[in-house]
């Protein structure tokens, strides 16, 4: 993989996958009174700075709100590259860090040899004042592998594995009594994003296709333990669920929901709701899947959205004209007839159901028969594999 892609990959969410090394200076130097932070609480560094005695820096991945990522050779790992999310040097930020470490830890504990999914998190230690987090190093994340495959949709076969992958890891982070709050695309990742360059007859185009479907899902920043604070807002735009909107208050489903949106995503190659106003999110929900419950409506503490129990919205007004346009029924955007693509949207469907309560628990959405072929696959393997084993 090229430079300009390890860039991209990491480009946008440093809330992600990392791990943070010390840049070379005494450890005894006091927090917040360091020569090497900028200004802002960034650590000052250069390529090839040894951390720890331990981390070599290797290359800057990215930057983001809470610190920067770089890649490290780790000297103690036979030269293993790692990520390492170098925190600011600022109270807040330690806390956030803090805090995820909390559910890093917890996700290490209850999945020792990582087989479910998510990002293993290799060490943390505070250096200067800057909180260190290191973790295994990933490939691209499954949106800037579509944007660099200029959006052309996942074949419906790699979705469904990645779209078990997903369940799978989310189950898990709802069986341990967490919620992650913020997936999206960006916050799952390719293990290796290597492709083969193949012919699409209907897009008349070459289009990448990813070898390797493994995944991990990464940022658990804002993911939250069911006993803490459940702020009234939560998620990325585009994959936040109904009752956030309305604070109504959320749970485990909310996560149910954002897969929906992630998989359709995958699918389509582009977004469902491509909004950034409320209202207007409601509006293209009700196009796309019919009028919001009534008792969800009576219950909403944003009652300034509806008039007489019904959405306030002018269809003719300009926002009215874009989401017409921009929004059809969900069955409207079966790209073919085939039974698992029925069965995928049906799916869907279960997954961004309007009522929390009758919205598709992840554990249960893996038993759905869209993931049939993948237990069929497992099947064929062993059945294989003993039949060589006896030969």
């Amino acid at each position: 993989m090229g430079k300009t892609e390890l860039l991209s990959l990491y480009k946008g969410f440093l809330d992600c996958i990392c791990l943070c090394l010390p840049v070379s200076r005494s450890s005894d130097d006091p927090p917040g009174n360091n020569k090497r932070d900028a200004e802002n609480g960034h650590l000052i560094y250069k390529n090839g700075d040894v951390l720890e005695d331990r981390y070599e820096i290797v290359d800057t991945l990215g930057e983001g709100t809470f610190g920067k990522v770089v890649q490290c050779s780790d000297h103690y790992r036979a030269e293993s590259q790692i990520a390492l999310k170098i925190i600011k040097n600022l109270d807040k930020y330690r806390e956030a860090a803090r805090l995820e470490i909390d559910v890093l830890e917890k996700i290490r504990e209850s999945d020792p040899h990582s087989k479910r999914h998510c990002v293993q998190m290799l060490g943390w230690f505070n250096y200067c004042g800057h909180v260190c987090i290191s973790f295994e190093l990933l490939s691209l994340s499954t949106f800037d592998f579509l944007k660099a495959n200029c959006f052309l949709p996942y074949p419906v076969s790699q979705i469904r594995h990645m779209a078990h992958q997903i369940c799978h890891a989310v189950s898990f982070l709802h069986d341990n009594n967490l919620t992650h709050t913020d997936l999206k695309p960006e916050n799952i990742l390719f293990v290796n994003s290597d492709y083969s360059l193949m012919y699409n007859a209907e897009k008349k185009c070459t289009e990448r296709r990813v070898n390797d479907t493994t995944v991990r899902l990464v940022d658990f920043g804002s993911a939250t333990f069911d006993h803490e604070h459940h702020s009234a807002v939560i998620s990325t735009r585009h994959y936040r669920a109904p009752e956030v909107v309305l604070e109504l208050g959320w749970s485990h489903s909310c996560d149910a929901w954002s897969v929906g949106c992630i998989l359709f995503e995958y699918y389509e190659g582009f977004t469902l709701y491509q909004t950034h106003d409320n209202k207007e999110h409601l509006a293209m929900m009700e196009r796309i899947q019919g009028a919001i419950p009534p008792r969800m409506i009576q219950r909403s503490r944003k009652q300034k959205y509806f008039h007489r129990g019904r959405l306030d919205w002018n269809e003719c007004s300009k926002a009215g004209r874009y989401v017409k346009a921009k929004c059809r029924p969900l069955r409207k955007y079966l790209l073919s007839q085939g039974t698992e693509h029925h069965q995928f949207f049906n799916l869907l469907e279960r997954m961004l159901e309007y009522e929390p309560s009758k919205r598709i628990p992840l554990s249960s959405a893996l038993g759905d028969p869209f993931f049939l072929p993948l237990s069929h696959r497992g099947r064929a393997r062993e059945w294989r594999n003993s039949w060589d084993a006896s030969r």
